[in-house]
């Protein structure tokens, strides 16, 4: 790690993945902390993983306001493309046009539970997750096509595809040896196929000749690990740092926020409250939901600005 990650005033904002609602949600927090004087997307370090990782790269192009006004959007559910990953969320499944994603989503994370429960270990599970992604891959036609769809859907959403002059991590993992992948920008990866990796649950999304799985599967939805070092570290979780199992070879968020804050770090959290579960797991690829859980957050930034404020400013 640099010798400037060591700086007493640097700090960090770390944002998990959670599909589409938990990219909402990512926003509608760091908006509200915003409006409540609480600026949050200076941080010297920004960490994104899967949805987490678009909202990183949308922050240092944009607004707070901007990207909550559109996030307000309702967006129509898309097909085909990669699904959310980590765990389900309680709540009820949402019904009309948005089941059929429930159910993919819900296909899904039972494959991933069924590979987590055959694995020995954490390397053990990636390689697993990317043998079956690659396999799904081979078994289906497009393959390649379905890539640089993909790709074109990210770039929608992103301000650009070079690399902000501020330190970003993306993370990501290499499908064909389940090998944890860090992106900066000087990884040789342009910012949209960076974040279009790390967001790429469903199959695996190639970069020439690279193939890559969604970056929640480097260590848990979160990664907030990447941010040791740094003096003041803010998590946003959308998935609350739940986890598909209790395998004890599994890192969860709870034990990175103590080994952070072992190290010397002040750390804060955020996470959704109990009542806005049914807004992600199965249901995280709704669109319709993306406004709600915006509101969500935008709600949880406003009442978590002063203790924010209290260790950020």
């Amino acid at each position: 790690m640099n010798s400037d990650t060591h700086n007493d005033s640097r700090t960090a904002l770390v944002l998990g993945g959670g599909g589409s609602t938990g990219n909402a949600w990512l926003i509608g927090v760091i908006a509200g902390l915003f409006e409540a004087g609480v600026d949050v997307t200076g941080a010297d370090l920004l960490v994104g993983t899967s949805a987490g990782s678009t909202a990183a790269a949308q922050i240092t192009g944009a607004t707070p306001a901007e990207l909550f006004g559109q996030a307000l959007t309702v967006v129509a559910p898309r097909r085909p493309g990669p699904v959310a990953s980590g765990p389900a969320a309680s709540g009820p499944v949402a019904s009309g046009p948005a089941r059929d994603a429930s159910a993919r989503v819900e296909e899904h994370l039972d494959r991933m539970r069924g590979i987590v429960e055959s694995s020995v270990d954490a390397a053990d599970m990636r390689r697993r997750m990317g043998a079956a992604a690659l396999e799904r891959d081979a078994e289906s036609d497009g393959a390649e096509e379905r890539s640089a769809q993909w790709r074109a859907t990210v770039a929608t959403r992103l301000p650009g595809a070079v690399w902000p002059d501020r330190k970003m991590l993306i993370t990501a993992v290499d499908a064909r040896t389940g090998e944890p992948v860090v992106f900066d920008r000087h990884s040789g990866v342009d910012l949209v196929d960076a974040v279009a990796a790390s967001c790429s649950s469903g199959f695996a999304y190639r970069v020439g000749d690279m193939r890559y799985i969604d970056g929640g599967y480097r260590s848990n939805a979160e990664n907030a690990d990447l941010a040791a070092g740094y003096a003041r570290i803010l998590v946003l979780a959308p998935f609350g740092g739940r986890e598909l199992t209790s395998r004890d070879w599994t890192t969860p968020l709870a034990t990175q926020l103590v080994e952070l804050r072992s190290g010397g770090s002040r750390v804060e959290l955020i996470v959704p409250g109990d009542e806005s579960g049914h807004l992600f797991g199965v249901n995280a690829m709704h669109g319709a939901l993306r406004p709600p859980a915006a509101r969500v957050g935008h709600e949880q930034g406003r009442e978590s600005a002063e203790r924010v404020a209290g260790f950020w400013l």
